[in-house]
């Protein structure tokens, strides 16, 4: 395939990584196992959702692939392809296709929301699907799955590149006759009833009759996650005017995807170990039986006050990156064990969160009133069930939570090193290589934390409450960038979410990253994580490098140049952070073109950090903060997009660099889990869970798969799910 589209395929040598969980599965008591085993089959259930989330032919290409690998061993299946004609390579290139399905949900990149194709021909593709054992037991379903996504499977046209919405890409959180213009509509009529679009999917089932007729815009149904299909007054609302245009509020979305998530719930509800857990898991049950945004919350709720669990989980409609408007959130389930050792260590930067809120570079009054000290855990994780799985999180996502009430951060201590090893770091000099390859996992375990934990956890939202009272005294508190009395903040139905849209995931991603990078220069945060003397140094050195690293040699394979398009929240918050370390000037940091259009060299300054680097991202973080906390989308709009432009000209051309930036680019990993099996259950033979791991291969990830899901119904719900949908995208 031509170097063109190379930016679609997952090569050859993809680098595929088991997710090692085998030593604290094995502590577990048999009790908490068996929570954990019931807990990860709800998360697997749901995590198929995200197949109808990503893309509208997703489902029907896991439903082939799926057919195809539970029809016949992988052996097998290579044997009859070789045998008409298709090389080893090809076969190779069509196992790569397929564990990139089933790693992403689906043909996007869960880590830059790019396109996957399969790197063979298609008419090697439709051989091997010809000459399965599936196609020979189910001919007609195999050749109708195929027919249905073979224009689609290899599609380059613009708008299939990426997701996004109307002609900027492809998405199935709005059907497809949606414009950003139909989104804001949308996300004003729910804000106007005070609702939030988490659990939430739009259609517009009606297009007005006259497009000048602006007082017919169309008819909407705003389709919430449920197993309950009917109509509910307390949930769903009857179709009602709002400006001049005809909305709705129905609920069944991904049904028959939703009742083993309730199931497994329910039954993992009998092994927990304490009253939280199960009021967390009942509402977790009502959330997704009837669509109740309300149940999540608390459920939720719950979930903070369940400290120090030796089994963490959270799962439900959680992030919101790949909603075009950023408002709808993919399908997300967990489980993991804790590793204790290094929770500690985030135990104690917890204990001096208090300590350490100060030192950031804005006042009291843009601080929390009251630091709610949350759970932080370094997770060994069983299940991950979702689009891909990030290194740190904090949750819940709700607002009025995570201010008032408390979260929990978790970072996923097996992750880490898994995903940040890496033979070769382009664009350094060879002793910053050597450096980012010994202290790069520690410094990212620092940068997790304080992301994280103070970054994330950090901050005012200045709110109008209901009441008509204010958050925050509107006669005292000023502005720090302009001296003036605070003007602007959040009404009563306001979020975050609602108020910044699209954009806030990164720049909140952003504002989390510079918080990292202002705190790790805090020696007594470095001694926390074991790091002193030289060694503290070098660890800090490495924290910034890796960061600003990460915004020039990755960032740009995330960034798309025909539509000046950023597909990824935290790479466009790298390179924003580079552009303002840039600006600072003073020699902290420089990238140049050491071979005309065949590399780049990053130098940073070390003995410049502390000073000109803290100052120029203090100064800038104080920014992303008064902004976040006023609402004030206008000036943080101009202020982020003035950092994230990529030009063609100039001392930096970087849409051009980026070109040599993607011909040293290096494939995601693909992460292989275990899986979990009930054993036993008999009057004489108590239940007992067995783990099983698998072997870091593409049939290591195929057979997990097929274990995972080996019901030959499942294909035929996901068809029908689409067969439901398809009139909105087809």
């Amino acid at each position: 395939m031509s170097d063109d589209i190379s930016h679609f395929t997952l090569p050859n040598h993809q680098p595929i990584v088991a997710l090692e969980c085998k030593t604290a599965f094995n502590a577990l008591t048999d009790k908490e196992r068996l929570y954990a085993h019931y807990l990860s089959q709800a998360a697997w259930n749901g995590g198929l959702i995200v197949l109808i989330q990503t893309s509208p032919e997703s489902p029907l290409i896991f439903a082939l692939l799926h057919s195809i690998f539970c029809a016949q061993p992988v052996a097998e299946l290579k044997t009859a392809a070789l045998g008409v004609g298709v090389t080893e390579d090809e076969f190779t290139a069509f196992l790569v296709y397929a564990a990139g399905i089933y790693s992403n949900s689906g043909n996007y990149k869960s880590f830059g929301d790019s396109k996957i194709i399969p790197n063979l021909q298609k008419s090697k593709f439709e051989a091997i699907v010809r000459v399965s054992k599936a196609h020979t037991v189910l001919p007609e379903r195999i050749q109708s799955l195929w027919t249905k996504i073979e224009g689609r499977l290899y599609s380059l046209e613009e708008k299939a590149r990426s997701l996004g919405l109307g002609d900027k890409g492809t998405t199935t959180y709005f059907s497809a006759n949606c414009t950003t213009e139909d989104a804001d509509l949308v996300n004003r009529f729910m804000q106007s009833k005070g609702l939030e679009s988490y659990n939430a999917r739009c259609f517009k089932t009606q297009e007005a009759a006259d497009v000048s007729d602006k007082k017919n815009r169309g008819v909407y149904e705003i389709r919430l996650a449920s197993a309950e299909t009917n109509d509910d007054p307390k949930i769903t609302l009857p179709e009602e005017i709002f400006e001049d245009a005809k909305l709705k509020i129905t609920r069944g979305d991904y049904s028959k995807l939703l009742i083993p998530v309730i199931e497994n719930l329910r039954k993992a509800k009998e092994y927990a170990s304490n009253d939280n857990e199960v009021q967390m898991l009942d509402k977790y049950v009502n959330h997704f039986t009837t669509g109740s945004l309300a149940d999540h919350k608390d459920g939720s709720r719950f979930w903070i006050k369940d400290k120090g669990p030796v089994i963490e989980t959270y799962i439900g409609f959680i992030e919101t990156y790949r909603d075009p408007a950023g408002q709808r959130a993919e399908f997300e389930g967990f489980v993991a064990m804790v590793n204790k050792e290094m929770s500690q260590k985030f135990t104690t930067l917890v204990s001096k969160a208090e300590e350490l809120l100060p030192k950031l570079p804005w006042g009291k009054d843009y601080e929390k009133n009251e630091f709610l000290r949350p759970d932080f855990t370094s997770l060994d994780v069983l299940t991950f069930a979702g689009s891909g799985i990030p290194a740190g999180i904090n949750i819940p996502n709700y607002d009025e939570i995570r201010e008032s009430e408390g979260f929990k951060n978790v970072s996923l201590g097996n992750v880490i090193p898994a995903n940040m090893k890496q033979d070769i770091i382009p664009f350094l000099s060879d002793e910053d290589q050597a450096l980012m390859d010994k202290f790069r996992v520690q410094s990212f375990e620092v940068q997790v934390g304080l992301h994280e934990l103070l970054g994330h956890g950090s901050g005012k939202l200045f709110r109008k409450l209901a009441s008509g009272e204010y958050n925050f005294d509107i006669h005292s508190v000023r502005n720090p960038l302009d001296g003036e009395l605070v003007t602007k903040f959040f009404n009563e139905t306001e979020t975050y979410d609602s108020k910044f849209g699209a954009m806030g995931s990164s720049y909140e991603e952003c504002r989390a990253e510079a918080v990292g990078l202002y705190l790790s220069l805090e020696k007594d945060i470095l001694k926390i994580f074991g790091h002193e003397g030289q060694n503290a140094e070098d660890i800090i050195y490495v924290n910034w490098l890796s960061l600003l690293w990460n915004g020039c040699g990755k960032a740009l394979e995330m960034y798309q140049p025909s539509t000046k398009k950023w597909l990824q929240a935290h790479s466009q918050a790298r390179f924003v952070l580079l552009q303002v370390c840039l600006e600072a000037g003073e020699g902290l940091v420089s990238v140049t073109e050491t071979e005309p259009g065949k590399n780049l060299r990053l130098v940073l300054d070390r003995t410049k950090i502390p000073t000109v680097g803290k100052r120029a991202i203090g100064d800038f973080l104080r920014k992303l903060q008064v902004y976040k906390s006023l609402g004030d989308f206008d000036a943080a709009k101009e202020m982020y997009d003035k950092y994230s432009k990529v030009p063609e000209t100039g001392e930096r051309p970087w849409a051009l660099w980026r070109n040599i930036i993607l011909s040293r680019k290096q494939p995601s990993k693909i992460f292989v889990q275990s899986n979990t099996f009930i054993s036993g259950g008999s009057e004489s033979t108590p239940a007992n869970v067995v783990l099983k791991s698998y072997e870091p291969t593409c049939t290591g990830m195929i057979e997990s798969w097929v274990d995972r899901f080996p019901s030959s119904e499942l294909p035929s719900t996901l068809i029908e799910l689409w067969t439901k949908d398809q009139a909105y995208f087809f």
